[in-house]
């Protein structure tokens, strides 16, 4: 497998597209510092692009990858390996370049405007950690949805869709949900549904600990006293860990169980 990873990830190094992703980056982050000095309000700020940018770049990725690498998977097939090293091998391939060039773009003008000597690095590194957590589920959705549709068209059509759903659908069918019943003790219900979203999860743990919380509405409070603690940390870095194995594992048996 880690044949295959090396080659997924150096293939995808060299390609164009890498360097635009890594490149946006490195000019958003130069841009934003340029145009305020404080590390803290330009962490706010990307925080609104990667909850956004990073599940759609890591979407699209992974499906353009496994379609356009459909030949040499097949004739890695007719090779004595396992099906599972060879599909994991691509998707941690993919997965690590896009993080790897989230993390440079980001880290190199953050860096050089100081980073370290300011109170925001704890923040810009959950920021960072979030955002490589989101690549690899994405990334990870995005392979099963290709590997489950022979078609390309319906493949694309499927991961736009899903990350439509989580990006913005689910958002406006949680907060009508939170509107029809809200005579209701809704707070269990709340962090359960926030739970059930990567991106909603990412957004409230990244509000929470930029102490912000007040941009959450009325159930701030309520996810204040959970994520704002150590223990509501924990969690949610465990359910973030947990959409990414589930992927993962699926993956693998998927691959073993389907007939090429």
């Amino acid at each position: 497998m880690l044949k295959i990873l090396k080659y997924s990830f150096y293939d995808l190094m060299r390609s164009r597209w890498s360097y635009v992703y890594f490149l946006f980056y490195l000019a958003l982050g130069f841009v934003l510092l340029f145009l305020n000095n404080d590390l803290s309000k330009a962490v706010i700020t990307l925080m609104n692009v990667i909850i956004v940018l990073v599940p759609l770049i890591g979407t699209i990725f992974g499906v353009m990858y496994f379609y356009n690498s459909k030949e040499f998977t097949e004739l890695l097939l007719a090779q004595p390996l396992r099906r599972s090293t060879i599909f994991l091998g691509q998707y941690f391939g993919v997965a690590g370049s896009l993080t790897l060039s989230l993390f440079l773009g980001l880290g190199i003008p953050f860096i050089l405007y100081g980073l370290f000597r300011s109170e925001a690095i704890f923040n810009f590194a959950l920021l960072l950690i979030t955002g490589a957590f989101l690549t690899f589920i994405f990334t990870a959705l995005a392979f099963n949805i290709a590997l489950s549709n022979e078609n390309r068209i319906k493949g694309f059509g499927y991961a736009v869709l899903l990350w439509l759903f989580l990006a913005v659908i689910y958002d406006g069918l949680f907060l009508l949900s939170l509107i029809v019943f809200e005579e209701y003790p809704l707070d269990t219900f709340s962090l359960a549904a926030t739970m059930f979203n990567p991106i909603d999860l990412s957004r409230t743990l990244i509000l929470l600990k930029l102490d912000i919380s007040a941009l959450l509405g009325y159930t701030g409070a309520v996810f204040k006293k959970f994520f704002g603690t150590d223990f509501g940390l924990l969690v949610s870095l465990a359910v973030l860990l947990l959409w990414t194995l589930l992927p993962i594992w699926r993956l693998a048996v998927k691959s073993r169980r389907k007939d090429f």
